[in-house]
């Protein structure tokens, strides 16, 4: 019980830190895929 609690006291302390771990993950599988497309144009 006192686990979950610490859990929650944590993710309301850095929801701008997930955001941006969430946003930086997006940002490299769109890199990721579009990188063919992108090496292709270039060869």
């Amino acid at each position: 019980m006192k686990f979950q609690r610490k859990f929650g006291q944590n993710r309301k302390t850095n929801p701008k830190r997930g955001l941006f771990l969430v946003l930086l993950l997006m940002v490299v599988i769109l890199l990721w895929y579009n990188a063919e497309k992108i090496i292709g144009t270039f060869l």
